[in-house]
Parts: C-alpha cells; structure tokens; sequence
C-alpha cells in the first residue's frame, strides 16, 4: 500500500501545527517543528499570504489525512461512508477515523504514535475479540476487546508506549488494562471528546463542490 515515506516532521511544519507524528519525540525539545515552526523548503520562511476560501479547505483535508495517516483515495471513502450516514456528516467523518485499528491502539497506549500502531498492527501484534487481525484499516465495534498477543508483552516500543501515555492520556471512551495488555471500547466518541484542533465543517465544504 502507498504510503509517506518521507521526513514527518516536514508536515507537521506544512501544516502550521504539532501533528504528533512522531511519539514520544513530539513532545520534548527535539521536535523539529518548535526549532523551525515555519513552512519547509528552501523559501519556507517566506511563505505566507492570504489563501483562498479552496485553499483553506485542502489545508484542512491535508491536515487531517496526516493526522490518521491515510491517502487521498481512502479518505474519499470515508467521507462517502460518513455522508450516508445519520446524524452530522463532519462528526461521522472524525469518528469514522477514530474507530480504525491502530488509531483505537495508538489511543490505547499500546503504541506512541499511530505510525508505529499501523506497523505493530501489520506484525500481528495484537487481537480483536481473541482473533488475530492484522489490518490497521479495521473498524472497531462496540465492546470489541484489544489485546497484546502473549508473545508481544515484551516488545521495548510497546512497553516504552505504555509508560509514556501519560503525556497525552487515555480518552474515556476507552477502557484499559494495562497490567493485561488490554483493552475495551466502551463507547465511540462525541465530537466533544475529540480535542484536535480540527474544523471538519471545512472538509465537508470542499467535498460538497
């Protein structure tokens, strides 16, 4: 599958805002984006202006696509999904992102970022419901239980993760055991719960075109 491969912190400096991409990292004075918080590139510095009403809206898109970590066709799909649905269109799209699997893990404290979640989840690392999966796309259900396998309680990021979540801590619609390497979902979030600084109306405004 695609994927970015190039330095995270560059987008985090794109975007104008700490995306949190890199762990742990993010949140001591080795992140790149407090010692050059302006854009990359050789006339990052320069950059500025005014943008356009369409520019604001793909800043946004962009911003949440890096968030979670999914390219532009997957995302479409996401939005198409959460347009079908009942209730607010905008809320369906950040809650439909927030139910992923190594979003439900990085959010767990299983994982320090949700980069390393997504590559955990591909190791077969972890298990739904008792059964291993192995797709960070995998939507959670209600009341699905998120386990380390027995074999992975040992791996350093893991451990390290879960010695760190206190950075960021864990959002209560989730419920964790740590000592057991597990966890439950006990609810999706509201649009309240969700803390990012996100304007999601934005997105919603630029697929509606």
């Amino acid at each position: 599958m695609a994927r970015h491969t190039g330095a995270a912190c560059r987008l985090c400096r794109r975007e104008n805002l700490k995306l949190f991409l890199k762990g742990d990292r993010c949140y001591t004075d080795r992140c790149a984006f407090e010692r050059r918080s302006y854009a990359p590139g050789q006339h990052g510095q320069r950059r500025g202006g005014k943008l356009s009403d369409y520019g604001i809206q793909l800043r946004e898109k962009q911003k949440v696509k890096r968030i979670y970590g999914v390219l532009e066709k997957q995302f479409r799909r996401y939005y198409s999904k959460a347009d079908r649905q009942k209730g607010i269109t905008g809320t369906n799209l950040l809650v439909l992102l927030e139910r992923r699997l190594d979003n439900i893990v990085y959010r767990m404290g299983f994982a320090s970022s949700r980069d390393q979640a997504r590559q955990l989840v591909r190791h077969n690392h972890f298990t739904v419901n008792g059964r291993k999966v192995n797709i960070p796309s995998y939507h959670v259900k209600l009341g699905d239980a998120i386990e380390v396998r027995e074999k992975s309680h040992k791996i350093p990021f893991i451990l390290e993760a879960m010695e760190t979540v206190v950075r960021r801590e864990i959002p209560p619609w989730l419920e964790v055991d740590g000592g057991n390497f597990r966890g439950i979902v006990k609810a999706f979030p509201n649009r309240e719960e969700l803390t990012m600084p996100i304007n999601e109306q934005l997105i919603v405004e630029l697929y509606s075109k």
